[in-house]
């Protein structure tokens, strides 16, 4: 019973989890990124030149309406204060304010004396603009920063290592650990991909990361010249691989899930044949809505790097992310489920509840990064303020868990795996022997060792006109040819014997099987057995 609650408990944890992201997506609009937020800033630049063009004529003497890169200003009358609605387009705005300008008598835009710039009062429209500590912000997102890079470095070797390891034995080769090599490389790239985007985008030729936005800040990147489009090639490239390598990796932690579904709930599954089906969902389905985004992106959407979120063109990638997330939350459950269940049945009687537990729990734990469950914690989670302790809270644990995901995958399916284990454990085996045989040899020595064993030769005659002869000696005495003679019992070869004949018929038969059922029971524990090997 206590493992069926724990079981219904997860589940429940998931459903409340599932309704806040199916909130939030109805409710997709009611926080905005800093990219959405100047995406929408350069739509409304964009409408308000087309509408200047579109206006043929303007009154004499009157100030010109113009775009100062927050506002599309109205046409003003001489010696008359202008005012407009503050947009809407501007998330921290005050939209129920007004900005206001003068007309000079002359028709100009009255001038600022301190900066002779264009003047214009915001006070209504920035009143709801948080006060917040820029320095203080600068230190979470490089504390942020430093966790990431640390933790995706640790997990990238770590990953090297253990897909050097499967691929160099030709005994691991099978189909189990060709998936976990195609996860192994899609944490990898994912890795990889983090740190070229880092690079390229935060080079200084794009928009430096920062979460808050003030009105010098609009102005100044609205106000920036044209650039050229060529100029961002790069970073689409890398933004683009970017998005289709987080997407691999989000889809092969999806296979693990269904791999070991099939093989717990399959009776007859055969692995080779369905290895390429997939392939194809782990680097074939990603390829197709990162494609479509790409196209609808360069189509809809083409503003300078493509790093800006573009609204709801967003949800083209995260949705078959987030698909896959909750379909392997879902292959957990199931898991964890019909693992408890058969611990139960199997060991009833043989085996006191806390043990039952203790074996749920390692097993449970193992598989949790493996499926990738820390996913569902804040997947609903909107972005609010930086300086909010939830969303440090959030960020934090996402560049923590996110970043090391790959180096405890690695420990758990390479590094504390026993088939891997054993074959180092030979190949250094081997590889000491040999060097000590070398070693010997080169410097005359009599005494070879191979494990337990030890022989003893001395060289007696090495001449160039015959063999070499070795004499066997023993220090411990005399070893006769065959040690078996002096056992009870001992039949030579080729001669019968009464007792070479078994006492009873019994010795004649193999013991049958358990019935189906228990072999059943029995599948589902061996094949969560397989996946943590060691780690219980």
């Amino acid at each position: 019973m206590g493992a069926t609650l724990i079981v219904r408990t997860l589940g429940f944890l998931f459903c409340g989890t599932l309704l806040s992201f199916v909130y939030g997506l109805v409710d997709a609009d009611d926080v905005l990124t800093k990219e959405e937020q100047i995406y929408l800033l350069f739509n409304a630049k964009r409408k308000c030149e087309r509408a200047i063009k579109s206006k043929h004529k303007t009154s004499e003497g009157s100030c010109l309406p113009e775009w100062d890169g927050i506002l599309c200003w109205p046409e003003g009358v001489p010696g008359k204060m202008v005012s407009t609605s503050c947009p809407e387009y501007i998330y921290d705005f005050n939209h129920k304010g007004h900005a206001y300008r003068r007309c000079d008598l002359n028709g100009t835009w009255e001038l600022a004396s301190h900066n002779n710039k264009t003047w214009a009062n915001y006070s209504e429209c920035a009143k709801f603009f948080p006060h917040y500590n820029q320095n203080q912000e600068r230190e979470v997102f490089d504390r942020l920063y430093l966790i990431y890079t640390v933790g995706y470095s640790i997990s990238l070797g770590s990953l090297m290592v253990a897909t050097v390891i499967l691929g160099y034995f030709r005994r691991l080769h099978c189909t189990r650990n060709y998936i976990h090599m195609h996860l192994f490389l899609s944490f990898m790239l994912r890795a990889i991909s983090i740190f070229v985007k880092d690079v390229v985008l935060y080079s200084g030729s794009a928009l430096q990361e920062m979460e808050r936005i003030t009105v010098e800040d609009l102005k100044s990147i609205t106000e920036a010249p044209p650039a050229n489009k060529t100029q961002f090639i790069g970073c689409k490239v890398a933004v683009t691989l970017f998005l289709y390598f987080l997407a691999t990796n989000y889809y092969w932690i999806l296979v693990e899930g269904l791999y070991l579904h099939s093989l717990i709930f399959m009776t007859f599954f055969s692995d080779r044949k369905y290895l390429w089906g997939f392939t194809l969902i782990g680097w074939g389905v990603p390829a197709m809505f990162v494609t479509i985004w790409a196209s609808v992106r360069a189509t809809l959407a083409d503003t300078e790097c493509w790093d800006l979120s573009a609204g709801n063109l967003k949800w083209i990638v995260q949705i078959p992310i987030l698909t896959a997330i909750v379909v392997n939350f879902l292959l957990f459950l199931n898991i964890i489920r019909v693992l408890a269940t058969k611990l139960r049945e199997t060991n009833a009687g043989r085996c006191d509840t806390r043990q039952q537990y203790r074996k749920l729990l390692k097993s449970t734990l193992v598989l949790m990064p493996l499926f990738g469950v820390h996913y569902i914690v804040f997947m609903a989670m909107p972005y609010t303020e930086v300086s909010g302790v939830l969303w440090q809270i959030q960020m934090h644990y996402e560049m923590l868990f996110n970043s090391v995901q790959g180096f405890f995958v690695a420990i758990i399916y390479c590094f504390c795996n026993g088939e891997v284990q054993a074959e180092i454990k030979k190949a250094w085996n081997r590889r000491t022997l040999a060097l000590d045989f070398k070693r010997k040899a080169r410097s005359g020595s009599n005494t070879y060792s191979y494990g337990p064993m030890v022989s003893h030769t001395s060289v007696t005659n090495v001449t160039a006109r015959g063999p070499l002869a070795l004499h066997l000696t023993n220090r411990l005495g005399h070893v006769t040819t065959n040690g078996h003679r002096n056992l009870p019992g001992y039949i030579k070869n080729g001669s019968v014997s009464e007792n070479s004949i078994p006492s009873s018929g019994h010795e004649l038969h193999i013991q049958e099987e358990e019935p189906s059922k228990t072999f059943q029971m029995e599948k589902t524990i061996q094949v969560v057995e397989e996946e943590r090997e060691t780690v219980m």
